[in-house]
């Protein structure tokens, strides 16, 4: 007992650890980029700070800038009081900036361009760890081809309509090629493509053109998305599929008696094709209480086996199923290109007035802190992979052309380029306060829904409680 506590402290210690690492080196090489430019291009750097608020701690170094962590985690920051007046957030400076010379807009476009391009320079060297390495990929995921379409969908409110994707005709066995003109390579990519598309019939439902390859022939079907579950995702109703396989057998049970074997691949049931376990199970208790012949293959030889009646719809006859995993090698650049695209497919249905996905949707730093640490427990690739979509991230938005961020300040700064003369300062400083206040209001927004994912998701692991005791009989 004393061992296990002690095994799950350190386990958390280590998985806060690499949240800290990866999550918070994320923010620091940003903040890297604008202090190694600022220092290369001779501004000067008042502070160099790791999350925003009263500081923890700080201390002053050789070159003059003061370093410190401040409470608030929600990124960080390099204060440049020549490139940008941010008393209000960063707090005042020390030195009389009014003395120093103006930096030329080529300055100020280099460092503030700066932060994004580590943040996309580091994830492309998280990227070549991925490359050299290998990740593991599950066969169910790696591709778009169906499996299974069910019947009925059940929405948010627990009412359940019929299958969209059975509604349009979509069949186990076709491959997904594209999405509203959007080509689709795996079941994470069908996922998105299909949750941040915003079409919509005339009568306002949503709407959804998929490009199938069914035996050979491409085909076009429309599909009508439902909005389900918590998050209002668009759904219609399909699973991937793959080829299910073996993975072990019970001694001594019905299958081991037939015949079957580790690694053997399921085919068909008494005629039916198997590509998702679902339709496995179906079959067999479609089939109760009478023998099913099972068509597999096994090395190059495709044979048939016999399973005796089963009894009990939930019994298993002595089978565990596995989908099977490759070891991907995928080039940092298509990696950086896939999560850029990823990005902007987020970014463009979170913009576009007639897409299902809202600010809501996001994850601010709780639930970003909360999928680094789930990545963390799976191991050291997935924190990895997810590193890398954080960094893509950080660098995208902070490119976005909003006054506090990034971008803003190359929007304004380009704005007094073509002026002639700076903007006054005065009006800088209000317009940053203003869209400040706006970015901490956004931010408590999505924590908000952070908060209520979390709330939600440790309510469904909790076990549903006993039934009433019975009252005597009278």
């Amino acid at each position: 007992m004393l061992s296990d506590l002690l095994q799950s402290v350190l386990s958390n210690v280590w998985y806060v650890f690499l949240v800290i690492v990866f999550f918070g080196g994320s923010i620091l090489v940003h903040e890297l980029g604008h202090f190694w430019a600022a220092r290369r291009r001779g501004v000067h750097v008042e502070r160099f700070s790791i999350g925003f608020g009263p500081k923890i701690f700080a201390w002053h170094g050789k070159d003059g800038v003061e370093y410190r962590v401040s409470w608030l985690p929600l990124g960080g920051y390099v204060a440049l009081p020549q490139l940008a007046d941010m008393s209000a957030l960063e707090g005042p400076a020390a030195e009389q900036i009014a003395a120093l010379p103006p930096p030329s807009y080529t300055t100020k476009m280099i460092v503030f361009v700066a932060g994004a391009t580590m943040n996309i320079v580091f994830a492309f060297v998280l990227a070549c760890i991925v490359w050299i390495v290998g990740m593991p990929v599950s066969n169910e995921m790696s591709g778009t081809r169906i499996g299974y379409v069910t019947p009925t969908l059940t929405l948010a409110d627990g009412t359940k309509v019929p299958s969209p994707a059975a509604k349009a005709g979509l069949e186990p066995g076709d491959t997904v090629l594209a999405i509203d003109g959007t080509r689709v390579s795996n079941w994470m990519d069908l996922k998105q493509t299909l949750l941040t598309s915003s079409g919509h019939s005339a009568d306002g439902q949503p709407k959804s053109d998929f490009t199938i390859d069914r035996n050979g022939r491409t085909e076009h079907l429309t599909v009508y998305p439902q909005l389900t579950g918590f998050e209002h995702d668009r759904s219609v109703g399909i699973l991937p599929g793959y080829d299910l396989i073996v993975h072990s057998i019970a001694p001594a049970s019905p299958a081991a008696k037939a015949g079957f074997q580790p690694g053997d691949v399921i085919l068909s049931v008494d005629g039916t094709r198997i590509l998702q376990i679902v339709t496995y199970q179906e079959t067999l208790t479609s089939h109760a209480k009478a023998p099913v012949n099972v068509t597999l293959r096994r090395g190059t030889s495709t044979l048939t086996l016999t399973l005796p009646p089963i009894v009990d719809p939930k019994e298993s006859q002595g089978l565990t199923f596995t989908a099977g995993f490759h070891v991907s090698h995928p080039s940092p650049f298509g990696q950086i290109w896939d999560q850029l695209r990823s990005t902007f497919q987020v970014l463009g249905s979170i913009i576009s007035p007639h897409s299902d996905v809202g600010l809501s949707n996001m994850a601010g730093p709780v639930g970003i802190i909360r999928i680094f640490h789930t990545a963390a427990e799976a191991g050291f690739i997935p924190i990895i992979l997810f590193t890398i979509l954080v960094n893509i991230s950080l660098a995208v938005f902070n490119l976005l052309p909003i006054p506090v961020l990034d971008g803003g300040h190359m929007l304004l700064a380009t704005i007094g380029k073509l002026r002639g003369r700076p903007i006054a300062p005065e009006f800088i400083a209000t317009t940053q306060s203003v869209f400040m206040l706006l970015l901490l209001g956004m931010i408590l927004y999505v924590s908000f829904f952070d908060v209520r994912r979390i709330r939600r998701d440790s309510s469904d692991d909790q076990p549903a409680p006993p039934p009433p005791a019975a009252a005597p009989a009278k």
